[in-house]
């Protein structure tokens, strides 16, 4: 089953930012992940104000997959620097419909 990586992420600082892409993005590949959104354009549409400079989807083959990118020891430091240069919030979303 399908699961998704929905972050919120707003730089405190941007020098992490260039040394972080390139591996994350190929961490992401690795583990089986896929960016389905990485923008700076957004909008609320509903609910108090939740503001983030960048939304991102990452779409997941299992939950397995997500989980293990996190714990990768690869892409412990990258993970550091981003929530040491951000505010950020990170869900994990399973891909199912509970309410059907």
């Amino acid at each position: 089953m399908a699961y998704y990586s929905v972050l919120a992420v707003t730089p405190t600082a941007e020098d992490w930012i260039p040394g972080y892409i390139g591996p994350a993005n190929r961490l992401v590949a690795q583990h089986g992940g896929k960016y389905l959104a990485r923008t700076a354009s957004h909008e609320q549409v509903e609910g108090s104000e939740d503001a983030a400079a960048l939304r991102i989807v990452i779409e997941w083959p299992s939950r397995e997959a997500a989980l293990n990118f996190m714990k990768d020891a690869e892409y412990a430091p990258y993970l550091k620097a981003r929530t040491e240069g951000s505010n950020s919030f990170h869900f994990l979303i399973e891909g199912k419909d509970d309410l059907a």
